[in-house]
């Protein structure tokens, strides 16, 4: 009784819609019934068989109800894959439009006149390579002079100073440790440049400036201090921290913002 109620609804149903629904459903449903059997043994479905979908999808509203082979997002998924493929095929064939690229005679001139002058602008090197016959805009200058490699003067300035006075080099910092009770352990240390040798180290909760001057009295309690020392912007590096390493003969050297390279060793 149950089963001859279903089919009369089904019948009703299918009756009253539409018959381009009908053949819609009936051609997807189709599909999905052929993409099964073609997958024994099972194999990836087809690019056929996604346009399928992909089309399905643009022209009919109620593609999502026979769909039962996939999912829709992953018919969705089909579309935005095709999409990109469209626009990437279609990029590469296109001809590059736009003003004349740059050659990279100019733009090694670009590079060499920035580097034996630093004060020259944008407007400078342009009226430059004027003179010389090359015909291109200011901004394109100024773009190239934003990309000129820069002077590496002040890195081999500072790899210089450590190799030269690294006996007379000594490095803090801090680094963190997570307890069992999900504290948190600040732990303090002194390294030396020359053999990199721990001098002294100590551990707290609550890390302030007084803390690490009193930490750096004991690392040279009975030794002479070296004679730069250095440590980066953190605030527990306080103006105390500082005027205690003046008074104990050492020369403090604060690292550059955002360079943990400069005391590498710490």
């Amino acid at each position: 009784m149950i089963g001859s109620l279903r089919h009369f609804l089904g019948w009703l149903v299918s009756s009253l819609s539409c018959r381009a629904d009908l053949v819609l459903e009936n051609m997807a449903l189709r599909r999905q019934l052929l993409a099964l059997h073609a997958q024994r043994p099972r194999r990836r479905l087809t690019a056929l068989y996604k346009l399928f979908w992909v089309a399905l999808r643009m022209c009919w509203s109620r593609w999502r109800q026979p769909l039962v082979l996939v999912t829709p997002r992953t018919v969705v998924n089909w579309h935005r894959a095709g999409f990109r493929l469209y626009w990437t095929w279609v990029s590469r064939i296109s001809q590059v439009g736009g003003r004349k690229r740059v050659s990279k005679e100019v733009r090694a001139l670009i590079f060499r006149m920035v580097a034996e002058n630093p004060t020259w602008g944008a407007p400078r090197v342009h009226g430059e390579l004027l003179k010389l016959g090359f015909d291109l805009s200011e901004r394109s200058v100024s773009r190239w002079i934003r990309r000129a490699p820069r002077n590496p003067d002040p890195l081999k300035r500072w790899l210089t100073f450590l190799r030269n006075h690294r006996e007379a080099i000594a490095a803090m910092d801090f680094f963190t440790v997570p307890t069992l009770t999900f504290g948190v352990l600040y732990c303090f240390f002194v390294i030396g440049h020359d053999r990199r040798k721990i001098l002294h180290f100590n551990v707290t909760r609550n890390p302030h400036a007084l803390w690490v001057v009193q930490q750096l009295r004991e690392a040279w309690a009975y030794q002479r201090p070296h004679r730069f020392l250095l440590f980066d912007r953190d605030a527990k590096f306080a103006a105390d921290v500082v005027s205690a390493v003046r008074d104990m003969g050492s020369q403090p050297t604060r690292t550059a913002f955002r360079s943990p390279w400069q005391k590498r060793y710490c």
